[in-house]
C-alpha cells in the first residue's frame, strides 16, 4: 500500500521543513513502544524509523521510542530484561537459544530472510581470498547470538575453518578495525561500506548466503518480552499492522526512498543501490519464518541450544499477529 497522496505531500512539506512528517487520518490516543534495533541505518532494520518518518506508525496510534544496539545480542537482552518492549533484527539461532533457557522473549515476526546482505571484506592488499584462507586469522561478527554470530559459526562448522571468531559490533567499528589492522576479516551490510568497495579500499570475500545452513532461510526477527506482549497485544498488533503498512510503502512509494535518504545524509541513488541490490521485497516480510525445520536443527548443529524445539514450545514462542 502507499503512503497515499495525502500522507505523501504532507511528507513533502515535512522534508523541506526538516521536521516528521505526519498523516492525515492520526489518531488522539498514542501507545508509547519502547524499542531496541540493531544495527542504525540498514535497509531492513529501518522500517520502524521510516514508518514513523512518514507518519505510519501515528496513524495506528503508536508512538515510537528507538535506541540502537551494536547487535542482536545487546537487541536480544534489552527485550529479555524489559528495558525494552520490543526488539528488531535479532539473530533466530540466538532467539531460540535464549527461549530455550526460558528467556521471556516471543516472536512477533521474520525481519529478514536470506543473508545476502551480510558480507565479510578483507583489505584490498590482504593475501586472504576466500573464507578457506582464515585459518589462525580473525573473523569479525557483531555481538554474541547475532544473526553474524550465526553465519560466522556456520562458516566454521561448513568450511571446517580454524578462524578466530571475534565480536567487533556494528560495522563502523569493523571497518576501523580492518583498516588499522587489528583483525583481518570484518563485516558489514549495505549501506555501509559501498562507498569503500567502489574505492576497492576493501575486497568481499563471503556473504551469509554462503553458509548453507543461512541461505534462503530466515536469519533475523522481531521480537517482544513475553510479559509486555501479553499485557498489550492489541499495541503489538497494531504495530505490526504499520510494520507491514510500512514495508509495502518501501518498495512502492519513492518518498520512502527518500526519507531513508535525507535521515542517513546518503544520496537517493545510494538508497536505492541498497534496497535493490541487497534487499528484494520478499527479504523483509515478516509474517513468513521460512526454512523453520531446518533452522531448529540447525540451532542444535551450531550448539546454540542442546534440543529441538518441541512444536508446543514453537507454537508458544511465534505469536506473530495475523494479517
Amino acid at each position: 500500500m502507499k503512503i497515499g497522496i495525502a500522507a505523501a505531500a504532507l511528507t513533502a512539506l515535512a522534508i523541506v521543513a526538516g521536521v516528521p512528517a505526519a498523516s492525515a487520518q492520526d489518531t488522539t490516543k498514542q501507545d508509547t513502544i519502547r524499542m531496541a534495533i540493531g544495527q542504525r541505518g540498514n535497509w531492513d532494520t529501518s522500517v520502524s524509523e521510516i514508518g514513523q518518518m512518514a507518519g505510519i506508525f501515528k496513524k495506528h496510534g503508536i508512538k515510537l521510542e528507538i535506541v540502537y544496539t551494536q547487535g542482536a545480542g545487546e537487541t536480544q537482552q534489552a527485550v529479555i530484561s524489559g528495558s525494552v518492549d520490543i526488539g528488531i533484527a535479532a539473530g533466530v539461532m540466538g532467539v531460540i537459544g535464549a527461549y530455550a533457557k526460558g528467556a521471556p522473549v516471543r516472536v512477533i515476526g521474520a525481519e529478514t530472510t536470506g543473508a545476502g546482505d551480510l558480507y565479510w571484506y578483507v583489505k584490498a592488499d590482504s593475501p586472504i581470498k576466500t573464507l578457506k584462507d582464515t585459518d589462525g586469522k580473525t573473523l569479525a561478527y557483531s555481538t554474541n547470538g547475532s544473526s553474524t554470530h550465526g553465519v560466522a559459526k556456520a562458516f566454521v562448522d561448513e568450511y571446517k575453518l580454524k578462524a578466530n571468531l571475534t565480536a567487533m559490533g556494528g560495522p563502523a567499528a569493523n571497518i576501523t578495525a580492518v583498516m588499522s589492522g587489528q583483525i583481518d576479516v570484518g563485516w558489514a551490510a549495505p549501506p555501509f561500506g559501498l562507498d569503500q568497495l567502489d574505492a576497492k579500499q576493501i575486497r568481499i570475500i563471503a556473504t551469509g548466503n554462503d553458509a548453507s545452513a543461512f541461505k534462503g532461510q530466515t536469519v533475523r526477527l522481531n521480537i517482544a518480552n513475553a510479559d509486555y506482549l501479553k499485557a498489550n497485544k492489541d499495541v503489538v498488533v497494531r504495530y505490526m499492522k504499520a510494520y507491514r503498512e510500512t514495508v509495502d510503502a518501501m518498495y512502492n512509494d519513492p518518498a520512502a526512498i527518500k526519507l531513508y535518504a535525507d535521515w542517513l545524509k546518503i544520496p537517493e541513488a545510494k538508497a536505492k543501490r541498497t534496497r535493490d541490490d541487497f534487499f528484494p521485497r520478499a527479504s523483509i516480510e515478516p509474517d513468513k519464518i521460512t526454512g523453520l525445520d531446518t533452522i531448529i536443527k540447525d540451532a542444535v548443529a551450531l550448539k546454540f541450544t542442546p534440543t529441538e524445539l518441541t512444536k508446543a514450545q514453537l507454537d508458544d514462542m511465534i505469536q506473530i499477529p495475523p494479517r
